[in-house]
């Protein structure tokens, strides 16, 4: 008990001006047999009480990777570069044993499934008392009150009868509220939440996106929301980082990053998200696929798939660097071209042959048509 005491200790705040989390030059790069493979290459970023971040991009571009190495959770093969402050306390470099008092008591995570994050085997209320007794000297009594307490908090039923039942008597919502409920039990300064409404409903999703504000608002904690969606981001947090082959290549505040992008990557992904002013349109898609971490192309990671790329872009990888407007930073050579274009969007819109403009109001206007509407996106699917 005395070396948890003393690494508990460890992690109080040096100053009052000392930021909640400090990430600065993270790496974190794994061998493999066909080479390194450079999952996360130079992120940096600060929170503060009451921040809340938001991290997007595709599937692979370091989101996840970013997260777990925050919380000590890559496996001993992993290396990581780079420094992961906690009030002003070194973390990389702890080992496994010495992270464990930190791990939910300073900075706690909300997985992606959270019938992966629970166990079967035990009831609810138990797997919440037990996070709560391994970070306080308490009772199971006062342990099972406060693990009711939590269910409470994030809006579950009659939390004293549901903390005696087990994960597969909860729907998917509600299993993700339990997750939640476990993550700020032990009231954490910093929550990571990794895809915390991946393959919910758009209702329950917009209840857990409310649950998680209103818990922030009143605990005052930082939040990193891990996410693809768009959407999440717009309406949650204040600033965004865009990722894109490990690393970040744009960042601002999420208003100014939404209305005036300074990377094409960026522009790319606010025309794939649907639009309620393009309704039966096409959407437009950034063609290609993400580069190989193990084999990166010279340069800017996105020159195969920019329609803005030149000489220079495929010279020499552009630093992350200010974009024209106070803390809005990009990792593009060509933003000031991007920035006078007056619909960047059309740098991704193609022509194809058999594109029906409103396929929706085709089918039904004509539902004896749909045969058409098949034909069309076999067609599409054959071009892209």
């Amino acid at each position: 008990m005395s070396q948890v005491s003393e690494l508990t200790e460890d992690f109080l705040p040096s100053d009052s001006t000392t930021p909640l989390l400090s990430v600065e030059g993270l790496s974190v790069t794994f061998p493999t047999d066909d080479g390194d493979v450079r999952a996360v290459r130079n992120v940096s970023f600060e929170l503060n009480p009451g921040d809340v971040l938001g991290i997007v991009g595709e599937s692979g571009s370091g989101k996840s990777v970013s997260s777990m190495a925050i919380m000590g959770l890559l496996p001993g093969s992993a290396r990581i570069d780079g420094s992961i402050k906690y009030r002003g306390n070194e973390l990389v470099g702890r080992s496994y044993k010495q992270m464990q008092p930190f791990r939910s008591k300073h900075i706690s995570m909300i997985f992606q499934d959270p019938m992966t994050s629970l166990n079967p085997v035990y009831t609810v209320g138990w797997q919440l008392a037990e996070a709560y007794r391994a970070h306080h000297d308490v009772s199971k009594k006062a342990a099972w009150a406060k693990a009711v307490e939590a269910l409470e908090l994030v809006g579950i039923p009659q939390p004293d009868k549901r903390a005696a039942q087990f994960p597969h008597e909860f729907s998917g919502g509600m299993r993700q509220r339990v997750v939640i409920a476990m993550a700020i039990i032990n009231d954490p300064s910093v929550i990571i939440a990794d895809e915390p409404t991946t393959a919910l409903d758009v209702t329950v999703q917009a209840q857990i996106l409310d649950t998680m504000l209103r818990i922030q608002q009143e605990t005052d904690a930082a939040i990193v929301m891990i996410t693809h969606d768009l959407g999440v981001v717009a309406g949650m947090v204040n600033r965004v980082q865009v990722m894109y082959g490990g690393t970040v290549v744009e960042s601002g505040p999420v208003d100014e990053v939404f209305e005036t992008p300074r990377m094409p990557y960026t522009v790319g992904l606010l025309g794939s998200v649907p639009n309620p002013s393009t309704l039966g349109k096409r959407l437009t898609p950034i063609k290609g696929a993400p580069p190989s971490l193990v084999n990166l192309p010279s340069g800017c990671s996105f020159t195969p798939r920019c329609p803005l790329a030149a000489d220079v872009c495929h010279e020499s990888e552009p630093v992350l660097g200010e974009a024209g407007l106070p803390n809005h930073l990009t990792r593009c050579h060509r933003w000031e071209h991007l920035a006078s274009l007056q619909n960047p969007q059309k740098l991704f819109i193609t022509d194809e042959i058999g594109v029906v403009e409103n396929p929706a109001s085709l089918v039904v206007a004509n539902p004896d048509e749909v045969s058409v509407v098949a034909d069309v996106v076999r067609v599409e699917g054959d071009l892209s």
